[in-house]
């Protein structure tokens, strides 16, 4: 068996303790060709007994780092290692979110030799000092051009400086852009850029690969999914969306069609997703319905049929994506259905890839070319036959219990929520609510309050064959605010019309209990009763003049009150006032002077000053 391009090309350069730069098509075995040298650089007690290491230079701290960016692909990197130094018996150990920290926290207190894990699990542990960094002689940053993307850069940086200035760091992806160069020239020293292709293997893509492209219409492409997936030689199929619940309404529609299909994206739960992607792996689920997240590093064997169900983003996207098949030099075939408003993406990727697709053929699910080019037998329909649903499905796979801390995908447990526990439970008891009369509570002992003939009368109990009377409902009658006469009336009325336990309920409150809160809110405006008893007073004034409203509010009517005053003293000056001569203020003011110099001039009379005397002293008066 002869290894990959990448492999034979890398090996040499990362056994010898150099920094690299690895990029390899998808499929190609890039994860052995970063796995082996850095199991070889690990200090195990193999090797001590074997004479290649010293004592002193075992360790409990991992010696080994490789920094992922999915937790699918954490997983699957973790098994290949497990599976590469299973003879020697190194220890890995996967560490990702979504599961509880406690599992991991012990396996750290243990031992381990290498780590695998996602940059917000691992400055969580780091953070809490479970993580021991300073022991690690060699970093791996596989994908590192999707960690860039989805933000990463940052944590990574930190788990960069966590570590020995003196190491080995390998960098591995499909794709290489600026930010990764300039990635590695600020943490790598003098690393060796190494990018392998197959002599017969031209272009960005794979050979092996046999790429179809449709343009078809957002309603009709579940039927032209449903009948791509029966086309002969289909093995396990890989179906890509754009977004999460895309994905998860596909899912649900090819269920229903009778395909056994699983989800893998954002909002499912850590179990839910582990038990999609073993139940793939296992053959019980042949149709993977997924987001981008299991687009980077998963590698299952079988996958024939990649189905882009949305148009990827960019170039990137659409190489990791087909790179699901044909892995391994198999051969496999990568289907993508372009919408009309995607085509002007879709045009950027075929120039970008260098494809021959630039304008994809119109498509529905009847035309006779997707029957011919995709080997789909003739009269196929949109849902599959009863005699070919032979997969046990995803819940023939078992949800892994597996603590997840973000609280999605975990079924409530505990007593409540079985039926033979509610069984058990004792009824629950309404609760008793007591009527009260103006303050008292009625019960039995109320009875001891009462007069002796209503005391009797309660506490007698009816005959035997003597005929139970409806009991009549209580009639609540609104009363005025100045009328608590016709209420006492009322009351009284009602306690000779009511039979007798309604009687001893009137009297009681009239006799000892205090008054009710309603009525002492109606009580607590004696305000607006003096106002009301105010304004008749002023009637007689008011006959005088034209009155338009007659009722008014006691605020209303105080108004006119000071109106009044002012109009009772008018009258006074009226005999000055009719006189024929008027005379201004100017000729008014001597006339007062000559008032006062009345006394001072004994002898003189004059009979204007006598008049003008008496009008003053009227005036005085």
């Amino acid at each position: 068996m002869s290894p990959f391009p990448i492999q034979e090309m890398t090996l040499p350069v990362a056994l010898s303790g150099s920094d690299v730069i690895g990029q390899a098509k998808t499929g190609t075995g890039k994860t052995l060709g970063f796995g082996l040298p850095l199991l070889e650089r690990v200090t195990v007690p193999a090797d001590v007994e074997a004479g290649r290491a010293k004592p002193e230079q075992l360790t409990e701290a991992p010696q080994a780092l490789v920094v992922v960016p999915t937790r699918e692909l954490c997983q699957q990197v973790t098994n290949d290692l497990l599976t590469a130094g299973k003879v020697r018996n190194v220890r890995v150990l996967a560490i990702y979110g979504g599961r509880a920290y406690e599992p991991q926290v012990e396996a750290l207190k243990k031992g381990v030799d290498v780590i695998v894990g996602t940059p917000g699990r691992l400055l969580d542990l780091a953070g809490q000092r479970k993580l021991d960094l300073s022991h690690v002689r060699s970093l791996v940053l596989d994908e590192a051009d999707e960690m860039l993307d989805l933000g990463f850069l940052p944590d990574v940086e930190k788990i960069i400086t966590m570590l020995p200035p003196t190491r080995q760091t390998m960098l591995f992806s499909a794709t290489m852009p600026g930010a990764v160069i300039g990635l590695a020239r600020r943490y790598m020293s003098q690393p060796t850029h190494i990018r392998a292709t197959s002599p017969d293997d031209e272009g960005a893509t794979v050979a092996n690969i046999s790429q179809h492209v449709f343009r078809a219409h957002s309603m009709d492409k579940p039927e032209m999914v449903s009948r791509i997936l029966q086309a002969n030689g289909r093995g396990l199929a890989m179906i890509f969306c754009r977004t999460k619940r895309t994905a998860a309404d596909i899912a649900e529609q090819l269920e229903k069609r009778g395909f056994a299909s699983g989800a893998v994206h954002g909002d499912l739960g850590q179990g839910a997703r582990e038990q999609a992607l073993r139940a793939f792996r296992n053959g019980k689920v042949d149709v993977l319905v997924c987001t981008d997240v299991a687009a980077r590093g998963i590698d299952v064997e079988g996958v024939t049929h990649v189905i882009n169900y949305q148009s990827p983003e960019d170039e990137k996207t659409y190489l990791h994506r087909i790179g699901r098949t044909g892995r391994a030099g198999a051969k496999g075939i990568a289907i993508t259905l372009v919408d009309w408003d995607d085509i002007p993406r879709w045009q950027l990727i075929n120039k970008a890839l260098d494809l021959k697709f630039n304008d994809p053929v119109e498509t529905y699910s009847t035309s006779p070319h997707l029957f011919e080019e995709l080997d789909i037998p003739a009269g196929t329909k949109g849902v599959l036959p009863r005699a070919e649903r032979t997969r046990a499905g995803l819940r023939a796979e078992e949800i892994e219990d597996l603590g997840e801390t973000g609280g999605r995908g975990r079924k409530s447990s505990g007593a409540s929520s079985t039926p033979a526990v509610r069984e058990e439970r004792a009824p629950r008891t309404p609760r008793q609510r007591r009527r009260t009369r103006g303050g008292s509570t009625v019960a039995d002992g109320a009875a001891t309050a009462l007069p002796a003939p209503a005391a009797e009368a309660v506490q007698a109990p009816p005959a035997a064959d003597a005929p139970v009377e409806p009991r009549t409902p209580r009639r609540r009658r609104r009363t005025r605010v100045g009328a608590p006469e016709v209420a006492v009336a009322e009351a009284a009325v009602a306690v000779a019309e009511a039979p007798v336990r309604a009687e001893v309920t009137v009297e009681e409150p009239v006799a000892e209990a205090k008054p009710r809160r309603r009525r002492t809110r109606v009580a607590a405006k004696p305000a607006d009763e003096v106002d009301f008893q105010i304004a008749p007073i002023a009637e007689p004034v008011q006959e005088t003049k034209t009155v338009t409203k007659p009722r008014r509010r006691a605020r209303i009517v105080a108004k006119p009150a000071a109106d009044e005053v002012d109009f009772q003293i008018a009258p006074i000056a009226e005999p000055v006032q009719e006189k024929p001569r008027r005379r201004t203020r100017a000729a008014a003011k001597p006339k007062a002077e000559t008032v006062v110099e009345a006394p001072v001039a004994e002898g003189e009379a004059k009979p204007r000053r006598r008049r003008a005397s008496r009008a003053a002293t009227q005036t005085e008066g």
